[in-house]
């Protein structure tokens, strides 16, 4: 389970037994779980909230959505480098 990077106490990460998914990452405050918030990621850099599970609220996840987008082309050399892959797939 990759940690990616945190913020404001939140965690960034994606789970080592996602790879068949399009890319995206979970969001959580502490430390990871199932209940964590799973964001996905657009081929044009942009995110879409698949869950909230872990409830956060609106405006921390407006500014969270934000940053990862900022971090967009991190992520993706991330996912390409645990996964062993050189072609990712987007969820739209």
């Amino acid at each position: 389970m990759p940690s990616l990077f945190s913020i404001g106490g939140y965690r960034i990460f994606f789970w080592s037994n996602e790879m068949h998914e399009p890319i995206h990452v979970h969001v959580c405050k502490g430390k990871p779980s199932s209940k964590a918030t799973k964001i996905w990621l657009t081929s044009k850099g942009k995110c879409v909230l698949a869950n909230n599970n872990s409830r956060i609220e609106k405006t921390e996840l407006n500014e969270l959505l934000g940053v990862i987008s900022a971090h967009f082309f991190l992520i993706c050399d991330e996912w390409k480098k645990h996964f062993l892959v050189d072609d990712i797939n987007f969820y739209c």
